[in-house]
């Protein structure tokens, strides 16, 4: 139960709040001391706990408890007819609704508080009014409260109703009373009324803060009580469950074994009482039940620090001390959590819209901010807004890509040298002769093995134009959905026609690049030098070459600018052949560097001009007349957005309040606690 007070904040809060911890520790030990004699129920015990009460039960009527910050609460379960409202009864000194059935419909928390003034006040607190109340009228008040909040007939509600016990001699405890559990419907009741009772029960126990006072019946079996089973399922080894034991004057016998033998976990302990009966007045059953566990045979053998509604009082009082003390400073961090939380994401909300006019402007401003952004991360490699995101580094990815398909292009066109060195030169012109003079070098050849080069890469830079613009489109989308957050109908929108403009994209670069490896095949030509300084520079190897095929033990030769080549299957052929195909091979290789520059290069300004062209022009244009002019439906939506993202600010700023005053609420308390307890 225990909370960390290392959550706290400054070290100052910190301390007070172990302050205030550690002199409720104190106080439960001398509760250790406290003797059977002391009748009364209330003591000055009261006083000093007093605040830490008041600070919760002030969150409780703030209705934190919605907000997600869950607040220390004695949760009161018990089977039907178990004597629940009896020990509420006692507990209070008034009298609750009665009858047959279920008689707690609705989540009764009990705001019990010892004052001096000899004459009590009562009232009722639901759907946001306080109703005043009277001893002699106080049953009949709560079911009519109840018949309001949760119809007139035998249902059940989970809305919470307040009742207020402000008298003389009461303890001062805040309870939740909750519907007692039953398995069969009677008429009138919902056929699926346990699950509902189970689902209140649940909800309400299932947090850590809760002390769960399970109310057996000394008549049963306890093992057999479905309170049991449920409160089990969340406090298994029953650290936070005390049980209190009513009928005991039913059912004395094997009583003591019961209690301390402790079949079903109970760690808190157990407490036996004795209900009221008939008209007893509650000082006459308190004198009663006191004779009782003192005088009977049986009864009195159980230890006087487990029987009597005094003791229960104590001991809810004491518990619910340390728990409060234990467990506020965990709740004063998680409202200031929650609360800066909440301050961030209200002014991160967009304003509200509410004319066509200003939906357009907020529109064009968005794709405004989303172009400026594209321009820094595209057009100029800028990137200092995504400085953690390396996939928005668009100038260095793309220049990897770049590398790679240039990588690509030439590791695919590298022959094999090594087995089939000037072969396929020698078939193509030996399919290229005709009745021609000998030693001239036929176009046909050349062009011949040119297109058959293209065509081996020309998937390459389709390919690459594909994958480019796959990676733009995921930029700019990334970009407009963010910039487009809070509208989701437009973002909807935003990314259909990014996802259509980008298709335009890279057919129009698909095109682009099909004309350009046609021209690759259909032509052989360029002005750059370095293909005749390339072509002379290995041609002026071609003797060595054919000095190392009159070696008949060379098996292999070297030639600058290509490497170690094989030549033992070459010596098969005339020697014209042969000083033809070297040349065919030396000009293809010459002139297939510059191809291969020029693929690169061209596709390099190509997509370089047509991306700058997108975020400048097109993309503005193109999100513009669809959304806003064509089809005109995302201002509409906009708009729509816009109302529901007003609900949600307002829902925002009513959490904001809840959370400031239940701050302002422990800070005016926290001295008070600290001093008092």
């Amino acid at each position: 139960m225990s909370v960390a007070l290392k959550h706290c904040g400054s070290v100052s809060e910190e301390e007070r709040w172990s302050s205030s911890e550690n002199q409720a520790e104190s106080l439960e030990e001398k509760h250790q001391e406290v003797v059977v004699s002391q009748v009364p129920i209330v003591s000055s015990f009261n006083d000093r706990i007093r605040p830490l009460l008041d600070a919760v039960d002030k969150l409780r009527h703030l209705q934190v408890m919605k907000e997600g910050i869950q607040l220390p609460t004695i949760v009161v379960v018990g089977d039907q007819s178990s004597g629940k409202s009896s020990v509420l009864e006692s507990l209070a000194g008034i009298s609750l609704p009665r009858g047959q059935g279920i008689c707690t419909r609705v989540p009764l928390i009990m705001r019990l508080q010892h004052h001096t003034a000899p004459e009590p006040e009562l009232s009722l607190e639901f759907s946001g009014k306080t109703v005043p109340t009277s001893e002699a009228e106080i049953a009949d008040a709560i079911t009519l409260a109840t018949d309001e909040i949760a119809g007139s007939g035998k249902g059940i509600s989970s809305t919470p109703l307040t009742l207020v016990v402000k008298k003389k001699g009461v303890p001062d405890l805040t309870m939740v009373d909750l519907p007692g559990i039953t398995r069969v419907p009677v008429h009138g009741q919902p056929e699926n009324i346990y699950e509902q009772i189970a689902d209140i029960i649940m909800e309400y126990i299932r947090p850590e803060e809760s002390i769960i006072l399970n109310v057996l019946s000394a008549t049963v079996d306890f093992t057999t009580c479905e309170s049991i089973r449920m409160s089990q399922k969340v406090d298994k080894n029953g650290e936070r469950t005390l049980a209190v034991v009513t009928k005991a004057d039913r059912a004395p016998e094997g009583l003591l074994e019961k209690v301390t033998a402790d079949d079903v976990n109970i760690g808190l302990g157990y407490v036996c009482v004795r209900n009221r009966i008939g008209d007893e007045s509650y000082k006459e059953a308190r004198k009663v039940e006191a004779d009782l566990f003192e005088t009977h045979s049986l009864l009195s053998k159980i230890d006087k620090s487990m029987v009597g509604i005094p003791v229960l009082a104590q001991k809810l009082v004491h518990i619910q001390a340390t728990i409060i003390a234990r467990c506020l400073p965990e709740i004063v961090r998680k409202i200031n959590e929650k609360l800066n939380a909440s301050i961030s994401e209200l002014k991160r909300m967009p304003k509200t819209l509410s004319t066509v006019g200003e939906a357009l402007t907020t529109f064009m401003g968005i794709v405004g901010s989303a172009k400026e952004s594209l321009n820094k991360i595209i057009v100029r490699g800028e990137y200092d807004e995504y400085l953690d995101d390396q996939n928005m580094h668009c100038a260095a990815r793309l220049a990897e890509m770049l590398n790679q398909y240039s990588g690509e292009l030439h590791e695919f066109s590298e022959d094999d040298l090594t087995a089939n060195f000037m072969m396929s030169e020698i078939q193509v012109l030996e399919e290229s002769k005709g009745i021609q003079l000998p030693n001239f070098l036929p176009r046909t050849a050349f062009l011949a093995i040119l297109q058959k080069k293209v065509e081996k890469v020309s998937h390459i830079p389709v390919d690459f134009a594909e994958k480019v613009w796959s990676y733009i489109e995921g930029v700019i989308m990334s970009v407009l959905m963010h910039r487009s957050e809070n509208y989701h109908q437009l973002q909807l929108s935003t990314r259909r026609e990014v996802y259509n403009l980008m298709e335009k994209m890279k057919e129009r670069s698909r095109n682009w690049v099909t004309e350009i490896v046609q021209m690759e095949k259909l032509t052989d030509y360029t002005s750059d030098p370095a293909y005749l300084n390339d072509w002379n520079g290995l041609m002026a190897q071609q003797q060595k070459f054919m000095d190392a095929l009159e070696n008949r033990y060379a098996t292999a030769f070297q030639i600058e600018g290509l490497g170690e080549v094989s030549i033992r299957g070459l010596r098969a052929y005339e020697k014209p052949d042969l000083l033809q195909a070297f040349d065919l091979k030396m000009r293809m290789t010459a002139y297939w560097k510059i191809v291969l520059r020029r693929l690169v290069d061209s596709m390099a300004l190509h997509l370089q001009f047509c991306a700058r062209n997108l975020v400048n022009k097109e993309m503005e244009e193109e999100i513009v007349k669809e959304l806003v002019g064509r089809h005109g439906g995302a201002i509409e939506g906009m708009l729509e957005e816009s109302s529901a993202v007003a609900a949600k600010r307002e829902k925002m700023n009513v959490s904001i309040k809840v959370l400031s005053e239940s701050k302002n609420v422990l800070a005016n308390i926290m001295d008070r606690i600290t001093t008092n307890i």
